[in-house]
């Protein structure tokens, strides 16, 4: 059975092989040309001052060579690091807790399903009365984005294991702790990796509103500093920026998707 396994394994690992990505990867790059060139014409023509790609790069070069693009960015990535984690630690064993036990849900849906229903952004004035104009504010409000998208996903994927798989394991024998061990966190899995790329991708969308918190550096504030000044070149530098650390922290949260769901069958 053992070989079996291990077989079904390799074969699917060669069905979705180095051919495939390989077309993946150069589908991609045809993308980045073809998005390069479009830019580009659109720029040429003139379309309200939009910059081309070489004056955003000249302009990226001016803001590396004097040190403001990496400190910007390593700002915004520690507010965004900070409140994704918080946010995910916290959502994760929420929504578990929600999941697994009926009390818990009848207790905290409630809270979840409305603070869902208000955009983060809506938060930032009773941040700052509360809160004050530091980092914890800004934090604070990366940290809801993330944590509402994490909780909602993790309490669906408790709630959408198959009963099969928890009705035989009890039929086995099996503790209710082993239970939610050995079937529900596995089977939850994939459910949690995609919440948190969801609540990701919340918490770079919050962060250029979270930075309008009387920041003093950081990508969002560079980019509403340049708006001040009608200075696009610098506004398209953050995006991005933003864009770029954005899409390499989704990435590594896929790499860890496929290794820790390798079981699952894909397309």
């Amino acid at each position: 059975m053992t070989q079996v396994t291990a077989l079904a394994k390799s074969s699917a690992t060669a069905r979705r092989g180095p051919g495939r990505s390989q077309r993946a990867i150069a589908l991609n790059l045809v993308a980045v040309a073809v998005g390069l060139l479009v830019w580009t014409l659109l720029a040429t023509i003139g379309v309200q001052g939009l910059p081309g790609p070489l004056q955003v790069a000249a302009r990226a070069g001016e803001l590396i060579a004097d040190g403001t693009l990496l400190g910007d960015a390593l700002a915004s990535l520690r507010r965004v690091l900070l409140g994704f984690l918080l946010g995910t630690l916290l959502a994760v064993p929420i929504g578990f807790l929600m999941g697994w036990y009926a009390t818990a849900r009848g207790l905290l849906e409630p809270y979840v399903q409305f603070f869902r229903t208000i955009p983060p952004l809506a938060i930032i004035p009773l941040a700052i009365v509360l809160l004050g104009i530091g980092e914890v504010p800004k934090v604070f409000v990366i940290f809801l984005a993330s944590f509402l998208s994490s909780v909602v996903a993790t309490f669906q994927g408790v709630v959408d294991v198959d009963k099969t798989l928890i009705n035989a394991a009890r039929v086995l024998g099996a503790s209710d702790r082993t239970i939610f061990l050995k079937v529900v966190v596995p089977a939850s899995t994939p459910f949690i990796l995609v919440g948190m790329r969801v609540g990701l991708g919340s918490a770079w969308g919050t962060l250029v509103a979270a930075e309008l918190i009387a920041a003093q550096e950081g990508l969002g504030f560079r980019m509403q500093q340049a708006q001040l000044y009608y200075d696009l070149s610098t506004i398209f530098v953050g995006l991005i920026a933003i864009g770029v650390l954005g899409l390499v922290m989704d990435r590594l949260l896929l790499l860890a998707e496929r290794r820790l769901t390798d079981w699952q069958e894909r397309r």
